[in-house]
């Protein structure tokens, strides 16, 4: 089975077209998250669930423009699709179906900007020199790819790292207390758990690419039901 990334979906109008969702690239993440502050102030469900509207329509603005209004999504979609773009855009999960009101599965789900030191993680990512500017990065990049892309990176320049040490007869692992977990692994494990857990050998942290490369293939991590 092919590796993937990330999640993808493809959702259909009311009038038969097609829109294909991934996440969104950090251009629009970033509005999208502070449109979705209001979801956490809102009084009870209603209005939560008007603000999460608002936050699907920004994400429109990456996968079909003319429908980024809450006015022109709500004549072509329903509420279930709502939910879906939310969840493929950002990686919010609600199920209407669940006794948790809207508002806190919301809320609890998907990481926020206090998770990610964002500014860090794109100038360390900008110097790999693809990118013509900032802006340039963040129209391109979503967060799986760039925490998928610094993984890979860090990895790579860790073993090089390693040899040169091996090769002196220095063990790196132990010298730099690599064995042990490192707030890098911690931040990649909150990302990829949706914000659930800073452990990197929690279960809810196999998911994606980090499932991948633990050898998981159904599903690219392990089915669990998650009752807390």
């Amino acid at each position: 089975m092919a590796n993937k990334v990330y999640e993808t979906a493809t959702i259909t109008l009311f009038d038969g077209r097609e829109i294909y969702l991934i996440p969104l690239k950090l251009k629009y993440l970033r509005e999208f998250m502070v449109q979705f502050d209001n979801v956490k102030s809102a009084h009870g469900d209603h209005e939560a669930i008007d603000e999460l509207v608002k936050c699907a329509a920004i994400a429109m603005k990456q996968y079909c423009p003319e429908l980024s209004t809450v006015e022109k999504l709500e004549d072509n979609v329903d509420m279930m699709t709502v939910y879906r773009i939310i969840n493929i855009a950002a990686g919010i999960k609600v199920d209407p179906n669940e006794q948790e009101e809207v508002k806190q599965q919301a809320t609890e789900s998907g990481s926020t900007w206090e998770d990610l030191d964002l500014v860090k993680l794109e100038s360390e990512i900008f110097l790999l020199g693809i990118w013509k500017d900032y802006e340039d990065l963040e129209r391109s990049m979503s967060m799986p790819e760039i925490i998928t892309t610094l993984s890979s990176k860090r990895d790579l320049d860790y073993e090089e790292k390693k040899f040169l040490a091996a090769v002196q007869g220095i063990d790196l692992d132990e010298e730099s207390g690599k064995k042990e977990v490192d707030p890098w692994e911690a931040m990649k494990a909150r990302v990829f758990s949706g914000g659930k857990t800073d452990n990197p050998d929690d279960i809810l942290a196999y998911q994606g690419v980090t499932a991948a490369k633990a050898g998981f293939g159904i599903g690219m991590g392990l089915d669990y039901e998650d009752n807390r």
